[in-house]
C-alpha cells in the first residue's frame, strides 16, 4: 500500500459541497432500547431497506431486536428479540442478496443466520435457519459477500477468518497464520475478490482468500496506538481512520499495489461507490443511524437541489438483489461486479423469500480408492461393497425382528387360550 499520486490539476467542486445532515424528529427516531453496553468495537447496528436491526442488553444469553423501518416511535418492552445466542451478540449483518436474512455473531463462539418475517412476530425468535460452528473463542466481525450468494465470512478472536457456505452450513475456507494478534476489522473489495483486514499488530493486509495469500500489507499506516479500521473504496483504493501519536484522529487513502509492484486487475478504477438501496426521497442520498443509551436516532443527509426532477449524480444505479454468482462458482475462481438496478422510480422491496439450507449427504460422495477394510456405521468414507453388507444385515435383524414378533404373538395366543380352559 502507498499514498496515491496527487495530481496538480485543478479540483472540481465536489457535488456534496452544501450537503447537511438534519436530526429527524422525536417521533421518527426509536425509543426505549437498551443498547447493548458490551466492550466491543462494533456498530451494534445494522440497515437494509425494510429493517433495522440493533443488538440490546439480554440477561442470561446474547440478543438483537428487528423493528420495521416505518416502526418509529417508543418500542414495546415486550416486543420480540431474536435470540439463541448463549452469549452476548457481537456482531450483525443483513444479507445484501435477501432483505429477510440477517447473521449474528456471538462470544459464545457460533455464527447464526435468520429468516426474518416481514410480520412482527409475536413470541421471540429463537430457532436460526442454520449455525454455523468453526471458531474456537468468540467471533466479533461478520460480513456478507457483495456479490457471490450465501457466502459469509466471520473472523474470531482465534485470530481466524472462516468463509461459510451458508446453503450448505459448510466451510469453503479458512484462513489461518496471516494474523498474528487480534482482528480489529474485514472488509470486501467491490467484487469481492479482495479482502482488507486491519490487526491489533498495526498492519493492513489485503488478501485474496481463494489463493489464501496475503498480496499486499502496509505497516503502520497510522502511528497512534489506537485501533485501526480500513475499507476498499469502488475505485479499488483503501481508505483508512486511525490515530496519530498525540491522539489526533486521521484519515488515509492508500493505492494497492501488490508486494511485486503489480496493480490488482480488481483495483482499476470503476463506477463510483453508490449509496444503498434508499430511493430518492428530496434528495437526500443517504441517512445515517446514530446509537444512543436508550435510543436509535436517524439522521438524513440532505443535498439542497433547485430542480425536483431525478438527480442522476446523486442516485447512480446501485447493487440491487440479484447476487452475480453462486457460492461455488466464486470459489472456483470466477469474479464479477454487482448486478446494479436504477433508483429512477424509487426502491420498491420484493417479497419475503425464504433461505433454504440444504446439508450435503455424507453418502453423496464418492468413496476413496483403495483396499477394502472394515466400517464403523459413522465411518464417512464408506465404500460400496461395506455399504451393501450393513444394508444386508439391516434385512437379516429385520427378519429377525419379524419372526420373534410371529413367536410372540403364537405364545400369546396359546397362553390366552391355556386361561381360559382352567376358567
Amino acid at each position: 500500500l502507498r499514498p496515491p499520486a496527487m495530481s496538480r490539476r485543478v479540483v472540481r467542486q465536489s457535488k456534496f459541497r452544501h450537503v447537511f445532515g438534519q436530526p429527524v424528529k422525536a417521533d421518527q427516531m426509536y425509543e426505549d432500547i437498551r443498547v447493548s453496553k458490551v466492550t466491543w468495537d462494533s456498530s451494534f447496528c445494522a440497515v437494509n431497506p425494510k429493517f433495522v436491526a440493533i443488538i440490546v442488553e439480554s440477561g442470561g444469553g446474547g440478543a438483537f431486536i428487528v423493528l420495521p423501518l416505518a416502526k418509529t416511535g417508543r418500542v414495546d418492552k415486550n416486543h420480540p428479540l431474536v435470540t439463541g445466542h448463549t452469549a452476548p451478540v457481537l456482531d450483525i449483518d443483513w444479507c445484501p442478496h435477501n432483505d429477510n436474512v440477517i447473521a449474528s455473531a456471538s462470544e459464545d463462539t457460533t455464527v447464526m443466520v435468520w429468516q426474518i418475517p416481514d410480520y412482527v412476530p409475536v413470541r421471540n425468535v429463537t430457532e436460526p435457519v442454520v449455525t454455523l460452528e468453526g471458531h474456537s473463542k468468540r467471533v466479533g466481525i461478520i460480513s456478507w459477500h457483495p456479490t457471490a450468494r450465501n457466502v459469509l465470512l466471520s473472523a474470531g478472536c482465534d485470530n481466524l477468518v472462516i468463509l461459510w457456505n451458508v446453503g450448505t452450513g459448510e466451510m469453503l475456507l479458512v484462513l489461518e497464520d496471516m494474523h498474528t494478534d487480534l482482528i480489529y476489522n474485514v472488509g470486501w473489495n467491490r467484487n469481492g475478490s479482495l479482502l482488507v483486514t486491519t490487526c491489533k499488530d498495526k498492519k493492513v493486509r489485503v488478501i485474496d482468500p481463494r489463493k489464501q495469500q496475503v498480496v499486499a500489507e502496509k505497516a503502520k499506516p497510522h502511528d497512534g496506538a489506537r485501533p485501526i479500521r480500513a475499507i476498499f473504496m469502488a475505485d479499488g483504493k483503501i481508505f483508512t481512520t486511525g490515530f496519530s501519536k498525540m491522539s489526533e484522529r486521521q484519515l488515509g487513502l492508500w493505492d494497492l499495489v501488490r508486494d511485486d509492484g503489480s496493480r490488482p486487475a480488481s483495483a482499476a478504477p470503476g463506477t463510483p461507490q453508490s449509496r444503498g438501496r434508499a430511493g430518492c426521497q428530496g434528495c437526500s442520498p443517504a441517512a445515517f443511524f446514530k446509537l444512543h443509551e436508550r435510543k436509535c436516532e436517524p439522521i438524513v443527509m440532505t443535498v439542497p437541489r433547485k430542480s425536483d426532477l431525478f438527480q442522476d449524480d446523486l442516485y447512480p444505479d446501485t447493487p440491487g438483489l440479484e447476487p452475480a454468482l453462486e457460492a461455488d462458482e466464486w470459489l472456483s475462481g470466477k469474479d464479477a461486479e454487482p448486478i446494479l438496478i436504477s433508483l429512477r422510480d424509487g426502491y420498491v422491496p420484493v417479497k419475503n423469500r425464504e433461505l433454504k439450507v440444504v446439508k450435503k449427504n455424507i453418502l453423496d460422495n464418492k468413496p476413496p480408492t483403495g483396499p477394502r477394510r472394515s466400517h464403523s456405521t459413522c465411518d464417512p468414507n464408506f465404500t460400496r461393497p461395506a455399504l451393501e453388507e450393513v444394508l444386508e444385515e439391516i434385512r437379516a435383524l429385520k427378519q429377525t425382528v419379524q419372526a420373534q414378533e410371529k413367536r410372540i404373538s403364537d405364545l400369546e395366543n396359546k397362553l390366552c387360550q391355556f386361561t381360559n380352559g382352567t376358567d
